[in-house]
């Protein structure tokens, strides 16, 4: 073969690749289109096995060589998935909280601390209200400590109805009356969409705990007020599900919201949950909102609390969620996780460092 022969298929191989880069190109774009027509339709526009393999079967109808079926198909295979992923791409753009909405940060200011800021922000207090002295000993603590927040969970939803289920409104209203003594902002649960305009008056952040993640009444009645919500990822939630589950809130209009990464399940049982430290980084490139970490729930050990606090700092997050009571031996729930004040001091020394 001459090189001029050869010379010329190189092109000709050059034309091709140009080719099919075209209709790869307009088969996105086809793609893209079905996606919206179906979303308009408010049909589901995610992966359809059913349709891919009608695809396939027909590919393989039509193949006549050289390649063999299998090397064809998976071609086809790879083409399809990146549609796909072109997909999930375009839709994480639309989405209120992404950062290809929004690049720069939100900022949430709470009782003067602004979660969001680069700054490390700390929310501590007891696991559960159990008392007007219980919470105003914690209280002391936090102010003590220059904290502006205060947690404590009024309701209490457990794995076993036998458990303590927390006060109810009485223990909100323990929570704030507190909080005005101390001057702190009170950061408490609420599990029913009805409460929520009644918890107003008492509470100044909404927490939505890990069980209720995909509550979507919930989120959505969150999402009708005007107070940050602190959002909890749930024990098996995937981080799409977690970004999605803070949509629905941005969606209704309140876009003041902060992520809380507080541990997995997975099969492990050295500890509670699992941290899934990376989720920090991830929410901070995927999103614009403040990101915290629960190292309480993660852990559900008080001895892994203090390198816990350390790596979700290091690692990028914009602060700390942990318990304090004072005796967590005789708390009403989880005592095994909860920080006695002995506990509290050396966390903030050894963190502050």
């Amino acid at each position: 073969m001459s090189n001029e022969q050869l010379s010329q298929l190189r092109k000709e191989l050059d034309q091709v690749n140009l080719d099919i880069l075209k209709l790869i190109n307009k088969r996105a774009e086809l793609v893209q289109e079905t996606a919206r027509a179906k979303e308009k339709q408010g049909a589901n526009r995610n992966y359809d096995p059913v349709r891919e393999r009608n695809m396939l079967d027909l590919i393989k109808e039509h193949n006549d060589g050289p390649f063999e079926n299998a090397t064809i198909i998976h071609l086809f295979k790879e083409i399809f998935k990146a549609g796909l992923e072109l997909q999930e791409d375009n839709h994480s753009k639309a989405l209120l909280v992404s950062r290809k909405k929004k690049p720069e940060n939100t900022v949430i200011e709470i009782n003067g601390e602004k979660f969001g800021d680069g700054n490390e922000h700390f929310i501590f207090g007891p696991c559960a209200v159990e008392s007007y002295e219980q919470v105003a000993q914690v209280a002391a603590q936090v102010k003590e400590k220059g904290m502006k927040l205060l947690r404590g969970g009024a309701f209490k939803p457990r794995t076993s109805p036998y458990d303590f289920q927390g006060l109810g409104f009485e223990g909100l209203k323990i929570l704030k009356r507190v909080a005005d003594e101390y001057d702190l902002a009170v950061v408490s649960e609420i599990v029913n969409p009805a409460d929520i305009e009644k918890a107003l008056e008492y509470i100044d952040v909404i927490q939505i705990g890990a069980r209720n993640m995909q509550n979507f009444e919930l989120l959505k009645a969150a999402g009708q007020v005007n107070k940050p919500v602190l959002l909890k990822r749930g024990m098996s939630a995937t981080i799409s599900d977690f970004i999605n589950a803070a949509e629905y809130i941005n969606s209704k209009g309140n876009g003041d919201i902060i992520l809380c990464e507080r541990g997995i399940r997975t099969y492990e049982k050295a500890t509670r949950n699992t941290l899934d430290i990376t989720a920090v980084p991830i929410l901070k490139q995927e999103t614009h909102l403040p990101v915290m970490v629960d190292v309480t729930h993660s852990t559900g050990r008080r001895d892994l609390l203090i390198p816990a606090a350390k790596a979700a700092l290091a690692i990028g997050a914009d602060g700390v969620m942990a318990e304090v009571h004072p005796d967590p031996a005789v708390a009403l729930s989880d005592a095994a996780q909860q920080m006695d004040f002995e506990l509290f001091n050396k966390f903030m020394e050894e963190v502050r460092k």
